[in-house]
């Protein structure tokens, strides 16, 4: 059950003493800052906590990640972006090693994968990466399909059906799988960004935290919430974003706090 007595939510935070959070829909929304978010981050630092941001969005690099991060007076110290394609990267690099792989996604996330010691190419792949594509063609659908159809090895970086917006919400990579399913009739061989534990091992070894002392907060309950609680993480969920109040009752996740915005927490953290 959700916790509501306020004593009760200020004893769950105290154990928590580092907090992951997302970005799109909890820490700013597009091009917008939350209100309130950088004075949760004064709010760690006064009280002797910290936090890393953790994305699924694979659309962009983690120094792009970062560097808007601190566009927005987010100070260096917040500024290791844990993003699900480092965990993706990881696995195939443990996996296929010395393979070559065809990329679906952004020349940013392909620069990225390259410096991370992936092998990339267009013709004769061993395995197929699959990430957040905004610059997604008939062509490269058509060309991902073919690989997948052949049999390859087929990872994923993350579910998410929708990305937030300023304006709304945009197809993520949950659509693009859906696709590639319907043409294909096969689903991702593994899937690295949250809720899997692919993502939340990448936390781990750049942390240094244990589960129990970190929590994953987000606007999503499928993914963010759902990391949390079912890794052994405290799941904290703002309705900032995506999740509305009365999707809680209808999901099968259930988080362990619910707050409007991540300034909503400042009181119980003292």
């Amino acid at each position: 059950m959700t916790l509501t007595d306020e004593a009760a939510i200020r004893e769950k935070l105290s154990a928590v003493r580092c907090f992951l959070l997302d970005m799109d829909g909890t820490f700013y929304l597009g091009d917008r800052l939350i209100e309130g978010s950088l004075d949760f981050l004064d709010a760690l630092e006064r009280t002797g906590r910290t936090a890393r941001f953790l994305t699924n969005n694979s659309s962009r690099s983690a120094s792009v990640y970062a560097k808007r991060l601190r566009g927005m007076g987010v100070a260096q110290r917040y500024c290791d972006v844990i993003s699900s394609a480092h965990a993706a990267a990881h696995y195939c690099l443990s996996h296929f090693p010395g393979q070559r792989c065809y990329l679906l996604g952004n020349p940013a996330l392909a620069k990225e994968m390259e410096g991370m010691g992936l092998t990339l190419t267009q013709e004769g792949a061993d395995y197929v990466l699959v990430g957040f594509d905004t610059t997604l063609d008939y062509a490269k659908m058509c060309r991902v399909c073919d690989y997948i159809r052949a049999g390859l090895p087929y990872v994923a970086t993350h579910p998410d059906f929708n990305c937030p917006t300023e304006t709304g919400f945009i197809p993520d990579m949950g659509a693009i799988m859906a696709f590639i399913e319907a043409s294909t009739g096969r689903k991702a061989d593994v899937i690295l960004g949250k809720p899997y534990r692919g993502i939340v091992d990448e936390a781990l070894a750049r942390t240094g935290f244990a589960l129990s002392e970190m929590a994953m907060v987000g606007d999503r309950l499928y993914t963010d919430v759902a990391t949390g609680v079912r890794h052994g993480m405290t799941g904290i969920l703002v309705l900032s974003g995506e999740t509305k109040r009365d999707d809680i009752a209808r999901s099968d996740v259930v988080p362990d706090l619910v707050f409007e915005r991540l300034s909503d927490m400042i009181p119980y953290l003292s």
